[in-house]
């Protein structure tokens, strides 16, 4: 009989995504078959349904296979996963990155005396990104620096599934990221949980901004450098200087803002004031002319407002985003925010998460419509679609290489995407 080489399954951020890949090398070196593979995300209440879902119908696809539950949900709620049937293990989340785990499902597995093989996050000291080169297509890669987040804001279930923030020693970093470009990656993505705290952790406390400049000084045919989600309020002086005067980091910024009204911002225990997001988009803005900024916004909070909305929706505009990633407010069991009584009604959630999608959409046009008859460096994902430097998608009538980055004049778009 063939052996069935495991399948992997995974659910929400680019972490995960990481992760996965990092447990396909083990698995594979440890020669486990016929497992199935959920990497889950806990980071909301429908996230964890959706992973639950997932379970059953990949246990109905796969009868016979030894179905694995892991990741961030795992992590945070091992009860509920354990006693699903369709369940044959849960692994943590730092369990899941050990060699000893994977070796004990390798050919030789009968089974685990201990179906629950969860840990204490908050004890992992370590990060394991040295497992992997990266991830990708073959036009970026995706490198991890950071995981883990030391910061309690009261909606958030993460640090609870990922533990304390650790950092990847920047010399790894750094080599890691030459065996990429060696291997003709144009692009690469320093990706994290909370990604400016990058460096306390480590001798002298260097910064997210010194890793940044220090990778562009020492590899110096890197095309393009990409920074994923950070917290504004937690920007260095060596990353704002980065943004002024370094042309191979993208002028594209995901920033995580949650809310754009004071008191709730305190309510979520973030660490900035509304004034504070727009002083730094306009400083940015300032250093870098054109660059573009993405954000996250909870619709819905407990004790929001019909007031506070006004103040998040108008955010839109006072930082002048153009990228929404926009989340309907649910509770997370075991965290402060839940035990707060929710006086929005989901109807209510629903049009606030709506319309500020619809700001989102306005902003998108805006900005599509500003390129038409700009010139691009485009950064091909597949033979007739490519991604600027501030991150829009453009697509071609002809092919082109694949992972190449090619100068392109933008005729127009359609349907959210620049026409070339």
């Amino acid at each position: 009989m063939t052996a069935q080489p495991p399948i992997f399954a995974t659910l929400g951020c680019r972490l995960n995504a990481y992760e996965t890949e990092a447990m396909k090398t083990l698995a594979e070196g440890a020669g486990v078959e016929g497992a199935v593979v959920v990497n889950t995300c806990a980071v909301t209440a429908e996230a964890v349904r959706k992973a639950r879902q997932e379970i059953r119908r990949l246990r109905r696809e796969n009868p016979e296979a030894k179905l694995i539950v892991t990741g961030c949900a795992a992590q945070t709620e091992p009860e509920t996963f354990a006693g699903m049937v369709e369940v044959d293990l849960v692994v943590g989340n730092a369990e899941k990155m050990q060699p000893a785990t994977w070796a004990r499902l390798g050919p030789d597995f009968v089974g685990e005396t201990e179906r629950v093989q969860v840990d204490d996050i908050m004890s992992v000291t370590e990060t394991a990104g040295h497992l992997i080169d990266g991830f990708g297509t073959r036009s970026r890669a995706y490198v991890q620096v950071q995981n883990g987040c030391d910061h309690r804001c009261t909606f958030c279930i993460i640090p609870y599934g990922r533990g304390n923030s650790r950092s990847v020693p920047a010399g790894v970093v750094v080599d890691q990221i030459k065996r990429l470009v060696d291997k003709g990656f144009n692009e690469v993505v320093l990706t994290g949980v909370d990604l400016t705290s990058w460096g306390a952790d480590l001798p002298g406390a260097p910064r997210l901004g010194d890793l940044v400049m220090r990778i562009l000084r020492l590899v110096p045919d890197l095309n393009r450098l990409r920074i994923s989600s950070i917290d504004s309020i937690e920007a260095d002086e060596n990353l704002m200087l980065a943004i002024a005067t370094e042309p191979r980091l993208m002028p594209h910024l995901h920033l995580s803002l949650q809310h754009g009204d004071d008191l709730i911002l305190k309510r979520m225990k973030r660490r900035h004031l509304r004034d504070d997001a727009i002083a730094f988009c306009e400083e940015a803005r300032k250093l870098r002319p054109g660059i573009t900024f993405g954000a996250d916004i909870i619709a819905g909070f407990p004790t929001e407002s019909d007031a506070h909305f006004e103040n998040s929706l108008k955010l839109v505009e006072d930082c002048d985003l153009t990228w929404l990633h926009v989340f309907p407010y649910s509770a997370r069991e075991g965290t402060p925010a839940a035990r707060i009584p929710q006086k929005v009604n989901g109807t209510i959630i629903k049009d606030r998460a709506a319309r500020l999608r619809e700001a989102g959409d306005a902003a998108v046009i805006r900005h599509l419509t500003a390129q038409v008859g700009q010139t691009h460096a485009v950064l091909m994902e597949n033979p007739r679609m490519g991604r600027t430097e501030h991150f829009a998608e453009v697509t071609f009538d002809c092919d082109q290489t694949e992972g190449d980055i090619v100068s392109a004049t933008i005729k127009g778009f359609a349907n959210g995407q620049l026409v070339a």
